[in-house]
């Protein structure tokens, strides 16, 4: 996969060198580009923002700037339709703008970047990109994605690139030494949160592994981890608990979710009514 990613800061990608990221860069897993913005400015300021029409308050990144650094990035002629360009069509590339009135960016859109060939990531500062230029990548044919890592603002781009590139990149073939990781994880395959891990000493301050995990029990174990994962999910994250397939349910998960005040349906898991077990008089 080729990722380029377009900021005035350069150097605060720095740590796209680091770590599992850092290797496959190396290793020629990951063909990551960092690109300054300013090097498509044409004025001797090297400006690439303007008061936003209409009136208000900050700065707006101006859409010509833009478009001479996405054109060429994205290897297009001014105007050209992607559509008839290299990579064009499924798997081919993605322009990703992260900003805070984006969609929110979840594990599955992870999944879905990390089919591309190429992504090019526009770090937007000041107030944002003129909105022009993701109206202009759409209508040329471009899937244009414009990404949320959460309800809150940031300064600028550069931290959701981080967080964009690094949850893609570890997602690609060799990236990370164990494959089956990435399965049991939160927000991996089975819907649920990651269950609590332990490592040596099985003891410390008072505090003991819970013996299943010295057992050598392997079913025991994978039982254990099922049910610590479900009661993890249900206490934090019940929206997640609501989307369970209940054909993926077996009857020891819905054993745990009827204790934690979930019955399960043919359309899956709902909180039980108040009152629901009482027999009454």
């Amino acid at each position: 996969m080729r990722v380029d990613v377009v900021t005035i800061f350069p150097e605060y990608l720095s740590p796209l060198d680091l770590s599992l990221v850092g290797k496959a860069r190396a290793a020629g897993l990951l063909d990551l580009r960092v690109h300054d913005l300013r090097s498509w400015t044409t004025d001797r300021h090297r400006t690439v923002d303007d008061s936003p029409l209409g009136g208000g308050a900050g700065m707006v990144m101006r859409p010509d700037v833009w478009g001479l650094a996405v054109d060429d990035v994205l290897g297009l002629d001014a105007g050209a339709d992607h559509a008839a360009g290299p990579g064009a069509g499924s798997g081919g590339v993605e322009l990703v703008v992260p900003t805070p009135s984006g969609e929110v960016f979840t594990q599955r859109t992870a999944e879905r970047l990390a089919g591309a060939n190429h992504l090019v990531v526009a770090c937007g500062r000041y107030e944002g990109i003129d909105a022009r230029v993701a109206e202009h990548y759409r209508s040329r044919g471009v899937r244009v994605t414009e990404l949320s890592i959460g309800d809150y603002v940031l300064n600028g781009g550069e931290v959701a690139a981080l967080v964009v590139v690094e949850a893609v990149a570890r997602l690609l073939p060799g990236v990370v030494g164990n494959p089956h990781s990435l399965v049991e994880e939160s927000h991996g395959a089975t819907g649920l949160l990651e269950y609590p891990v332990y490592t040596r000493p099985p003891q410390w301050r008072g505090h003991e592994v819970p013996e299943v995990l010295l057992s050598g029990h392997h079913a025991r174990i994978e039982r254990w981890r099922r049910d610590q994962a479900l009661e993890r999910t249900a206490r934090r994250r019940p929206d997640l608990v609501r989307r369970l397939r209940p054909e993926e349910l077996d009857r020891a998960d819905r054993a745990v979710l009827g204790r934690l005040g979930w019955d399960v349906g043919p359309d899956g898991p709902e909180p039980a009514a108040p009152g629901a077990d009482d027999t009454g008089s």
